[in-house]
């Protein structure tokens, strides 16, 4: 696909601002992959009150692959995942504008089932948060309390009891979690005494037992040690072959390992650039781009 220069002359007239007078051309963001994206979003804006959070965000993301999204802090990139599964629905000040469509369906139509969306793209937060349950429970919340299992006495008393079908789910979401062989012989045992690398795999398994087709990652490592942080990006390259992986992260060198894609949030809550992640580390158009990722600033 061919990309402008800054010195093009169809540059975008709009500039930014920051560290410096840089031209913003909309080709920079326009990322092209073959098939059907899994996820299309156009001209999102989002607002806190009178705080321009996200300007016009337009991009697509492609189906089973990893999409890193990066920046400096408070460039609007956590707030765009979170747009992608309706989450600042929560925020009492927010305000979203434009389109989300997840396999060509508008997530922010009328009537649309947060809860049904909220199972097909999962979120998984910087800090682990287990439940003060038991594992099998933490991995089990999800489907039961969304009425998928039935499990207990009344459940038996009705002849519907899902126990069976329980317990491979719960050693089925941990397998895929990478944690199976660590707590298959404590599965009673209560999460919170897990370290904290196994309690973001376990909260991993807690987002997959609920069947999605898209996994939103908050810098889901940047609260672990080197081991822990290589466990999930292994993981997170297996998720990569069955799912679609969105990736907030501060740390330039994952994003560099884990993802086919980087999506470039810079100051203003603008999308700079979005490329395959080789050409955004090694010769990206944006000279901004090119000082934040090589440590100039940020």
């Amino acid at each position: 696909m061919s990309k402008a220069t800054s010195e093009s002359t169809t540059t975008a007239e709009r500039t930014t601002t920051g560290e410096t007078d840089e031209r913003v051309d909309p080709e920079w963001s326009n990322y092209e992959f073959e098939g059907t994206p899994k996820m299309a979003v156009e001209d999102l804006d989002v607002y806190y009150g009178d705080d321009h959070a996200l300007d016009g965000i337009s991009m697509e993301i492609p189906e089973r692959s990893v999409t890193a999204l990066i920046g400096p802090s408070g460039c609007g990139k956590s707030t765009f995942l979170r747009s992608l599964n309706r989450m600042n629905d929560r925020i009492r000040s927010a305000r979203v504008e434009g389109s989300i469509r997840l396999d060509g369906e508008e997530v922010y139509a009328d009537g649309v089932d947060l809860v049904e969306l909220r199972k097909r793209v999962g979120m998984v937060f910087q800090n682990p948060n287990p439940f003060p349950k038991s594992i099998r429970d933490n991995v089990s919340y999800g489907p039961r309390k969304h009425g998928d299992l039935e499990t207990g006495l009344l459940a038996r008393a009705l002849g519907r009891d899902d126990g069976d079908e329980l317990d491979e789910l719960v050693e089925r979401s941990l397998r895929r979690a990478a944690i199976w062989e660590e707590v298959n012989d404590r599965l009673d045992d209560n999460a919170l005494g897990l370290s904290g690398g196994q309690q973001q795999r376990l909260c991993i398994a807690r987002c997959l037992a609920t069947d999605p087709e898209v996994i939103l990652m908050d810098e889901p490592a940047s609260a672990l040690d080197p081991i822990a942080t290589a466990k999930i990006e292994d993981l997170i390259a297996e998720l990569a072959e069955q799912y679609t992986v969105v990736i907030v992260t501060h740390n330039m060198q994952q994003a560099a390992r884990i993802s086919e894609q980087t999506a470039v949030f810079l100051t203003g809550g603008e999308l700079v650039e979005y490329d395959d992640t080789e050409k955004i580390f090694e010769d990206p158009e944006s000279q901004r781009v090119e000082d934040y990722v090589t440590g100039k600033f940020g």
